[in-house]
């Protein structure tokens, strides 16, 4: 047996190591993971947070901005690597396999910005990019807050979207 193929048998034969991906930079303590669960992976998000003006339910004669959700591309290196959206869902465009995410806290994301936050998250079953994920952080945002043009009757059941990026970090247990 020569010198490649006995590399090559190693080689298949050591568990492939994942990169360590570090925890996002200027996150406060309300934002860290649980214990026992390391960032596994961070994709980059650009698209847009899409804004309905609707009447507020305490004053029908009163309208306001309110959320409905995000449109965007996830990026991994550069390449498009899937979709973020309502829900809030982030959905591999490879293997199909996703995470919905449920917030449990928020840090400021500086004027203009949406927040930073860290949401507890729900893997579809199965396996794929998104399996095992248990947290998820949304940091570094740009963008994305409400509109600041006025909402009222003459523009009811209009849509505003709000360009945006963050970085999403994708947390695994240990």
């Amino acid at each position: 047996m020569n010198r490649r193929a006995i590399a090559l048998l190693i080689a298949a034969a050591v568990p492939c190591v994942h990169a360590a991906v570090p925890e996002p930079k200027g996150i406060g303590d309300g934002l860290r993971a649980p214990a026992g669960e390391q960032p596994d992976f961070m994709l980059k998000a650009e698209g847009v947070q899409i804004y309905a003006c609707k009447p507020r339910a305490e004053e029908p004669k009163g309208f306001q901005w309110t959320f409905v959700g995000p449109e965007a591309k996830l990026r991994e290196n550069g390449a498009v690597v899937g979709r973020h959206a309502a829900g809030p869902v982030w959905e591999s465009t490879s293997d199909h396999s996703s995470v919905k995410g449920a917030a449990r806290a928020g840090q400021d994301g500086g004027a203009g910005n949406l927040p930073w936050l860290l949401l507890a998250g729900t893997p579809s079953p199965g396996t794929g990019k998104f399996a095992g994920v248990t947290s998820i952080q949304r940091v570094a945002t740009k963008g994305g807050v409400e509109p600041t043009v006025g909402c009222d009757a003459s523009k009811s059941g209009q849509e505003a979207r709000v360009p945006y990026t963050a970085d999403y970090y994708f947390y695994k247990r240990k």
